[in-house]
């Protein structure tokens, strides 16, 4: 392994991307340590602003490759472009015009960028806008606000100016990752989104390690959760292992359906009839069905303690809500978890994967699935097979999306700890650290040496 990093560096071309990428990554790091205009960090910690808001502060940091309790100029991340990509995806599945400029090719795919573009700086606008005026008023039990006691007693002139400059200053920020991430694209080596996500889930590893080792026991105190000690650290490492290969086994996972090309007879020569595989991909849908139910189920804890808090008669009722949906832990939020995440692995599947447009492409290449006509036969064939491997890759995903939960809960973890065990932050990592190695191999390969994974 030692002698193949060594080759990857001397490798000109290759080493100039990874130094570049490795550059763009660190600027992030830098930018993301560096708060807002009159921000005390120190003044109402996270938890302070509310329970159910600090979480979903935390689970929405892991996969915005942000950190929204520190308040700071990438505090956004880059949630919001890849929040306005998926509309556009989605919107390329049920309106038109979207649907002609997708098939136009390289003109249409610029045409869609700069349309995402505009809408990443409205929902940055408004997600700014709304995160600051919340963040801006005064903490329930100090009284103390972040943004400090001269704006507190303000009739709306400085506070206002203040806002607009935090406003203005946290869209620039989200705009300048889209662009550190488009020059990862184009001078880097990698995914330069992904690879920015990836940064600030992997960051956050050492520090949550940290915090759990000085909390930790070094002696034998047994599994009951409550305290933490070796015992409970040899299975923190030992579940992390297997998670980790489970996530790698079903990423790489595919199910090979063999084809057969037509013979094509040019004077004396036969071309084609060769036998080949068509890969489909068991999670076909990615982390985008943990993405959407794990944003979904966190409005309602938020909306219930809101109703609790404005009408303190029906706290009784309110308040129990909001506790069944606070932190994963009851039988019904993981029950109601794995069933959003079935349902989105179909919705997403059915989005990307188009059965008629594949079969179409095979009639018109020639090439056909021995035992099946081309055509609508072909097409329910291979609807039929990916409802199957869905449902596969659906288990799998909800398996590994509730198993934070699960450790946070029974061996008495924080989440913060615990959401490197599975979810979408493990799932993210390992997929972009695979195509990382991939583009590195593709390198490699063309120059005739090894890849990174071959024996």
């Amino acid at each position: 392994m030692w002698e193949k990093i060594r080759i990857v560096f001397t490798i000109k071309e290759l080493r100039t991307k990874i130094l570049l990428t490795l550059f763009f990554l660190a600027i992030y790091r830098v930018g993301w340590h560096i708060p807002l205009p009159i921000i005390n960090q120190e003044v109402a910690a996270p938890g302070t602003q509310g329970e159910g808001f600090s979480q979903f502060m935390e689970k929405v940091s892991i996969f915005s490759a942000s950190d929204l309790s520190q308040l700071t100029i990438f505090g956004l991340g880059i949630m919001p472009y890849i929040s306005a990509s998926i509309i556009f995806q989605l919107l390329g599945s049920v309106w038109k015009p979207i649907e002609e400029l997708q098939k136009e090719g390289e003109t249409g795919r610029k045409k869609i960028n700069e349309y995402t573009r505009y809408l990443t700086v409205l929902l940055c606008v408004v997600q700014s806008w709304a995160y600051v005026s919340y963040v801006a008023r005064p903490d329930a039990t100090s009284g103390i606000s972040r943004i400090g006691e001269a704006f507190q007693n303000d009739a709306g002139g400085l506070l206002f100016g203040w806002k607009l400059t935090a406003v203005l200053t946290m869209t620039c920020g989200t705009i300048f990752l889209m662009w550190l991430g488009e020059q990862i694209d184009e001078f880097g080596i990698g995914n330069g989104i992904s690879l920015l996500i990836m940064a600030g889930i992997l960051a956050r590893m050492p520090m949550a390690g940290f915090e759990m080792l000085k909390s930790a026991k070094m002696e034998l105190v047994g599994l009951s959760g409550s305290e933490i000690g070796i015992e409970t650290i040899i299975v923190l490492i030992f579940l992390f292992v297997a998670v980790v290969a489970g996530v790698v086994f079903i990423t790489l996972g595919q199910r090979r359906i063999p084809t057969q090309s037509a013979k094509h007879v040019r004077g004396r020569r036969v071309y084609g009839g060769t036998r080949q595989y068509l890969p489909l991909r068991i999670n076909q849908a990615g982390v985008m069905p943990i993405i959407f139910a794990s944003s979904l189920l966190m409005f309602p804890q938020l909306l219930f303690s809101a109703l609790g808090q404005w009408f303190p008669k029906a706290s009784g009722v309110f308040i129990p809500l909001a506790n069944m949906f606070s932190g994963g832990n009851g039988f019904m939020y993981n029950l109601l978890y794995v069933a959003m995440i079935y349902f989105f692995c179909y919705f997403w599947t059915a989005i990307t994967f188009n059965p008629k447009d594949m079969a179409e492409n095979l009639k018109n290449f020639g090439t056909f699935i021995p035992g099946y006509r081309p055509g609508k036969r072909t097409a329910d064939y291979l609807e039929k097979v990916m409802v199957r491997i869905t449902y596969v890759g659906a288990g799998f995903l909800a398996g590994v999306a509730i198993v934070p939960t699960i450790i946070s809960s029974s061996l008495g973890v924080s989440f913060s700890v615990a959401s490197f065990y599975g979810g979408t932050g493990l799932l993210i990592a390992v997929s972009v650290a695979f195509d990382l190695v991939q583009k590195i191999d593709s390198h490699l390969v063309m120059r005739n040496y090894k890849g990174l994974l071959e024996g």
